[in-house]
């Protein structure tokens, strides 16, 4: 079980994340939604320990998730990302095996086999050796899920993955997202789709600096929580897209 509690994350006293707390069960697709500012994608950094926190606690199994991130999976936002740096889709993927390879070693055959199998599950195996930055806006989410893959984590962390994609790259995620949940893995997905990720998510945690509401769609959707969080655009989000209930 992964669990945080009281998180809160400051910037010059200002809070981007105010006294969250939520716990995360093996086996389930957790998306956590909000208005843009609210703190979601803050929220996933300071529990990796990639921001500093005012205060609060993350642990994984009983220990700091901070002395654990051998287990965790996190896929950037893809605006994060170099995509000029000159390196092939192998080289990425690859990356995800330097804990186990070591600095400047030559990967084994296992670690090999990893990445190839990660590379053929999204579909990139024909473009193995191209260039990150000549590939397809959708083509390269696929190569950071693979990456993600060849990790071989129990906790996988998507900030925004769905932006910018194609229809077969969605389906694939959403494909691999269901084998991991089978698996046991702890998926927790940034999200702004407010139609089609919903549905596919066990829970959802809705957040506006502060955790609104956490759980099932139909707990967490409702009138008064869309109000809270998005304020005025609720009146921009049709109900029936995603079964906001009064």
């Amino acid at each position: 079980m992964l669990e945080v509690q009281h998180l809160t994350v400051s910037y010059r006293g200002v809070s981007a994340v105010e006294d969250v707390s939520f716990r995360l069960q093996p086996g389930q697709i957790v998306g956590a939604i909000g208005p843009n500012g609210a703190g979601k994608s803050t929220m996933v950094k300071a529990m990796l320990g990639l921001v500093p926190t005012a205060s609060g606690v993350v642990k994984y199994r009983d220990r700091a998730l901070k002395q654990q991130l051998n287990a965790v999976a996190y896929v950037p936002q893809r605006t994060q990302i170099d995509w000029d740096y000159p390196v092939t889709v192998w080289n990425v993927v690859m990356m995800a095996r330097t804990r186990q390879t070591g600095w400047w070693r030559e990967p084994n055959r296992q670690s090999k086999q990893i990445v190839a199998t990660a590379i053929d599950r999204v579909g990139m195996w024909e473009l193995r050796h191209r260039q990150i930055g000549e590939l397809s806006g959708g083509q390269q989410q696929r190569v950071f899920l693979a990456r993600s893959l060849a990790q071989e984590a129990e906790l996988f962390f998507f900030d925004e993955p769905f932006v910018g994609i194609d229809k077969k790259t969605e389906t694939i995620m959403f494909d691999v997202f269901s084998e991991l949940k089978l698996q046991g893995k702890t998926l927790l997905v940034i999200t702004h789709d407010l139609a089609t990720t919903l549905i596919k998510c066990d829970r959802l945690l809705l957040l506006n600096r502060q955790l609104i509401a956490n759980g099932s769609l139909k707990e967490v959707t409702t009138t008064a929580n869309i109000q809270r969080a998005y304020g005025d655009s609720i009146l921009l989000i049709r109900n029936s897209e995603f079964g906001i209930r009064n």
